[in-house]
């Protein structure tokens, strides 16, 4: 979506602010608060809305959302002065009062396609500590978990330059997962206390927005990069078991005759880990649809040949 007004346009798919063709320095942050405004100009957006849609949640001042108000009224020409685009409403809130066009040609962009296996994007990890320096320390903890996570060859993991561009930015998961072509998005904060460290993640279905795990890691930075990789470790195996069961449920939602090649070869698994003659057969059609459906995965096979094992006894 593109939002047009008085000589700006706003372009939500760049995260872009111009003035005729040229760009407008604004920060992530400001740039939220002005689309979150523009989003809901029928209305007045209270300081409650503002710190749940652009702040998260997170306790924030007066005076900080003075001055991103303020920021955002310098970007596009405004003033509290004269309050033209964004006006104040007295003990209720603020409100765009500017004439809007919007334009929906720039999202018309197809999605990627998602792989056959699941796939997962790491979001850079919000730093809640307060101290810039701690934001080096927050995306190597995602860093590392998108490496240990590219070691488990079940599953399709996005490289860091492009999960890392939604940096800074209040982001809708199931547009990250549209965005990105993910089944999955994993997001998480640092807080660090003195040399105490908290690290919370929580992995999401997007197109859902269902919470499959979540963990919260408390530890003492002796040695900050053996603690770095130690919850990155700790984070990277526990979410691949996690992804394993929430696929197997994903496949046993959907009829067989929906089920791509992965959620064939989920429901056989599931099959033959009931160990029954009758589950047996019933594995063995869905690896063998599956393999019809994808010849080049090797997973139904493996399959068919642990049915076929069970069935002679060895």
């Amino acid at each position: 979506m593109i939002y047009r007004f008085d000589d700006y346009c706003l372009d939500i798919d760049r995260q872009e602010l111009r003035c005729g063709e040229t760009p407008v320095a604004i920060e992530p942050q400001v740039f939220d608060l002005l689309k979150l405004l523009i989003d809901n100009r029928d209305r007045v957006v209270s300081k409650d809305d503002l710190i749940a849609e652009v702040w998260r949640g997170r306790i924030v001042s007066d005076s900080t959302l003075t001055s991103r108000i303020a920021a955002a009224r310098q970007a596009i020409g405004d003033s509290g002065d004269s309050q033209r685009l964004i006006r104040t409403v007295a003990r209720k809130g603020v409100r765009f009062v500017g004439a809007v066009q919007g334009d929906p040609a720039a999202a018309e962009t197809p999605a990627p396609l998602l792989p056959g296996k699941p796939s997962i994007a790491v979001l850079p990890f919000d730093n809640m500590s307060g101290d810039a320096e701690q934001k080096f320390f927050a995306d190597g903890v995602a860093e590392d978990i998108i490496t240990a996570l590219s070691r488990y060859p079940s599953l399709f993991v996005i490289a860091r330059n492009s999960s890392f561009s939604f940096s800074g930015r209040h982001v809708d998961i199931k547009q990250v997962g549209r965005d990105l072509g993910v089944r999955y998005v994993l997001e998480g904060s640092l807080r660090r206390s003195a040399n105490r460290v908290r690290v919370t993640a929580q992995l999401i279905e997007a197109d859902s927005g269902n919470h499959v795990w979540a963990e919260r890691y408390d530890r003492e930075l002796s040695d900050i990069f053996a603690v770095q990789d130690e919850i990155a470790q700790a984070t990277a195996g526990a979410i691949a078991p996690a992804i394993d069961r929430a696929e197997r449920q994903r496949a046993a939602r959907k009829a067989p005759a929906s089920l791509d090649s992965w959620g064939a070869y989920q429901r056989g698994l599931w099959h033959l880990g009931q160990a029954t003659a009758e589950d047996d057969a019933q594995a063995a059609t869905f690896f063998q649809r599956g393999a019809e459906l994808d010849p080049l995965f090797s997973g139904n096979y493996i399959g068919l040949s642990a049915v076929l094992a069970r069935s002679k006894g060895t």
